[in-house]
């Protein structure tokens, strides 16, 4: 996580040191980002690499295409709310799959690889993975817990975050267990930087637009 040094005078002011994101950490979009795309985000990171950029999905922005007009049979395993959400810009005809899988105990091993079209994400105690949409829900279901889907993802070339992160516009933070299924995806960029403490909760009372201010 960031660390802020001193009291900030304004919650524009950004965090004078940076921390890398890993997979299976947030990326949460400080109040002074205020480009429409990642607007009040918090961004899931699946990837990450010097050479190769970063892809994540964006978790706050639900829409309204249900899980079933997409891909019928997945509702059955869909997260509250059930729908589709905006994953990021790129690719929006692409959908990726994300689930928490049930307890090691109840399939196997605990090894998330073994699941046939499950692959495993750092973080979340081993329980978070992307899924094969290739596979039928119930071929999944029985290690399957809940599942979200997201329509594109977030993407950076090469060198192109850690820009954006020297520059203030994110935060990097620990994800937690049901950051990525939140029933109230609306709260979610306040909750997460309460939750941090300190200085860095201060940015969660910032106001929708700090150029209105």
């Amino acid at each position: 996580m960031a660390v802020l040094r001193g009291r900030p005078t304004d919650v524009s002011d950004p965090p004078p040191t940076i921390a890398l994101p890993v997979p299976g950490s947030l990326l949460v979009a400080l109040p002074t980002l205020e480009e429409p795309t990642f607007h009040w985000t918090v961004v899931l990171m699946l990837a990450f690499g010097k050479e190769d950029g970063a892809l994540g999905v964006v978790l706050n922005r639900p829409n309204e295409v249900p899980v079933e007009a997409l891909l019928p049979g997945w509702e059955v395993l869909a997260a509250v709310p059930d729908s589709v959400f905006v994953g990021g810009p790129v690719s929006r005809e692409s959908v990726i799959c994300l689930a928490t899988m049930r307890t090691p105990a109840s399939f196997g091993s605990g090894d998330v690889e073994e699941v046939p079209g499950c692959a495993r994400i750092p973080g979340g105690a081993g329980r978070l993975a992307t899924v094969d949409l290739n596979r039928r829900p119930e071929e999944v279901s029985g290690a399957v817990e809940r599942v979200r889907l997201f329509s594109g993802y977030a993407g950076w070339s090469a060198g192109q975050l850690e820009g954006e992160l020297s520059s203030g516009s994110w935060l990097v933070v620990p994800a937690e267990d049901d950051d990525a299924f939140t029933g109230d995806p609306d709260g979610l960029w306040t909750r997460v930087l309460r939750r941090q403490g300190g200085h860095v909760s201060l940015y969660a009372k910032a106001p929708p637009k700090l150029s209105l201010n």
